[in-house]
Order: C-alpha cells, then structure tokens, then sequence
C-alpha cells in the first residue's frame, strides 16, 4: 500500500505577529535561517515518503505563495485549496477523498507544517513504525512525545503502557493541565505530549468521519462526488465554506477507541509563539536569543527579532521584541501567546494592512 504525506498549512501563525501575515504566514517564513518551515517539513518526510506522493492543504490566499515557495519540491496540483477555514478535520477529511477517489487507498501521514525536529533518524524510524501499523492494523495511530518536563502548554495523551508493541492503545487525550498535573502525568510514565501528527488510511479516517462526524462527512462526500469531473472546482468553493468547523482532535480522535500512540523523543518542538525561538537559535551567556543587528547592553532572558533596521536595548529582561518593515513588538515573554490579541484587535479596528 501507498504510504502519502499530507501537511496541514493553512493556519495564520498570528502568535507570530507581526513577522506572520494572512498571506505569508509562518510555515512560509525562514525563521531557523535555514529554510522555509514548509520546505523543512517537506524535506523531513521525504524520508519515509516520496516528493511525488506529497500533498499540502492550505488556505486559498496563500496558494500562489504556497505554489512559488514549493516549486521543485512538490506538484502544483497537490497543494490542495481551501476556500475557507473549517479547522483540521475537514482539511483531513478533504485529503482523504482527494487520495482515495484519484489514487485508490493508502497510508495517509499528517504533519503540521510548522514544527521543529532535532534528530531526523529518529523521527524517520518512528514514523516507518507507525506506518507499518497502519498497514498490518485498522487504527488510527499518533506521533505522541515522550516528556522531558512538566510543560503547561501541551495536551497529552494517556496510553495503557503495559501493552505490548510499540504502538500502545490510548486511553484518553487530556487538554493542557495546570503544572501539579502535569508533574503527575509525568511522574506516572504513562502520558506523551500530544504532537499533532497522525498516520491511518485514508479508507479508515473516512469510515471513523461517517461514524462520528456524519455532518462532516456529508458535506466531504459532496465534493469527493465532484472529484475527476469539470465540476470539482466550483463544488469545493460551493461546499467546503459549509463543512461544520471542528478540530480531529475533538471530532474523532477523543472519541474513537481505535487510537494507538506511539511515544518516542526525536527534538520536537511545535515552535508556536515567539518565546520557542530559543529552539531554533542558541542563547548567548545572558539567555538572549538575538536574531539581527542588534546591540544589547545589561539585557537579560529576552528574545529579539531584528529585520532590517538595528535594535539596541539597555537593561531589560524578559522581553520579546521584533522589528519588521511596519510593525514592532514588544511583548514580556509570559505573555507570549497573546500576542494573537494583537492580530484580533488589529481586525476589530480593520486595520488589515497590518493583517
């Protein structure tokens, strides 16, 4: 069976304001200097799964973006467009059908475009682990991280740990808890960080969609009907807007009792606001990660962008400052996940220019 990588990069990376924009976010910026986060994903997988057999969902806006930034990595016509944001189940589900109507089944391994990983070997033999289960077993199975701390800012998935097998039957998915908690969880040895990452077949992600989230998979069916025909297009722009917005998290994978997780450490990080910087740069003597031109006197634990023009600081700490053409942040590192309240406000006072 086809094994297929599917990555999910439509989100608007708004905790990355104001270097992340609605038409080149943050899975389309080079932010470790290396390269784009998109390109790092792609080449990442290519690993365990062919350029040719890669496919991207991502929003509408960002297609011709997606397209130009991709170009020699993947084929233009598997950049799949949404023509709005439902959340991740109906771009899984969309997926789906698009494998399944055009090629026949296959393994289906879903990334977000936007992480980091450290130890590549390691996330290459972990993932062919997963995608061998999916082809000898009828599950759904997730990357999960193995903790290396207490963290508040992750969900976690709890798995029965005395089963045999790499890929261990999970018992339920747990939200972000408070820090006692979380130092339980850890304690127990019986939890992983919940990282996002999915490997099933196509076939059975569908039948879990007509299952739990029949309203979904209704209007998905809809457009899988139109797939092959001239009127594929216009069905997707017509329907996808109705498809009912909901996470797979939610939809089906807390409900569904065919979850394995296999729980592994290979350097992940999901780099989801400004203060995970320090992931992808080293800090210096003082705990700054500086980015830039930059003088920085007395300045202790802060994290500073600079894009262009030079940024001095003078006896500070605790600060993510960032400096793009337009717009500058200031922000204290405990607030870093805030820094999406900027982009709402910006939009209530329709300042899109800023957007």
């Amino acid at each position: 069976m086809k094994t297929y990588g599917i990555i999910m990069a439509g989100g608007g990376g708004t905790r990355f304001w104001p270097l992340s924009r609605q038409e080149e976010p943050k899975q389309l910026l080079n932010l470790s200097g290396n390269d784009l986060m998109i390109n790092e994903t792609i080449d990442r997988i290519r690993t365990v799964v062919g350029g040719e057999d890669i496919f991207i969902v991502t929003n509408q806006a960002q297609v011709p973006k997606m397209k130009t930034a991709t170009a020699g990595r993947i084929s233009e016509d598997h950049i799949l467009s949404e023509p709005s944001a439902r959340n991740t189940a109906a771009c899984i589900g969309y997926a789906a059908f698009e494998i399944l109507k055009k090629y026949g089944d296959g393994i289906m391994c879903i990334f977000p475009s936007d992480h980091f990983i450290k130890n590549q070997q390691e996330f290459t033999r972990i993932l062919q682990a997963a995608v061998r289960t999916a082809q000898t077993e009828d599950v759904l199975v997730t990357l999960g991280i193995t903790p290396g701390f207490a963290s508040t800012g992750y969900g976690y998935i709890k798995f029965d740990k005395a089963a045999e097998g790499v890929a261990k039957p999970v018992i339920e998915f747990r939200e972000k808890p408070d820090l006692e908690t979380a130092k339980r969880y850890v304690a127990s040895g019986e939890y992983a960080w919940n990282s996002g990452m999915f490997i099933w077949k196509a076939s059975t992600i569908l039948r879990h969609f007509q299952e739990l989230l029949p309203d979904v998979y209704t209007c998905l069916e809809k457009i899988a009907d139109a797939m092959n025909t001239p009127d594929e297009k216009r069905v997707i722009e017509q329907v996808y807007p109705t498809i009912p917005g909901i996470s797979i998290d939610y939809g089906i994978m807390e409900k569904s009792r065919d979850v394995k997780v296999i729980s592994a450490e290979f350097g992940w990080n999901d780099v989801g606001s400004w203060d995970n910087l320090g992931v992808l740069y080293d800090a210096d003597e003082h705990g700054n990660v500086i980015v830039g031109n930059q003088i920085n006197i007395d300045t202790k634990n802060c994290i500073s962008y600079a894009k262009k023009r030079l940024v001095t600081t003078v006896g500070v700490e605790n600060l993510i400052i960032v400096e793009t053409d337009d717009a500058i942040l200031v922000c204290d590192k405990e607030r870093a996940q805030d820094v999406k309240l900027i982009v709402d406000a910006l939009r209530e006072k329709e300042q899109k220019r800023y957007l």
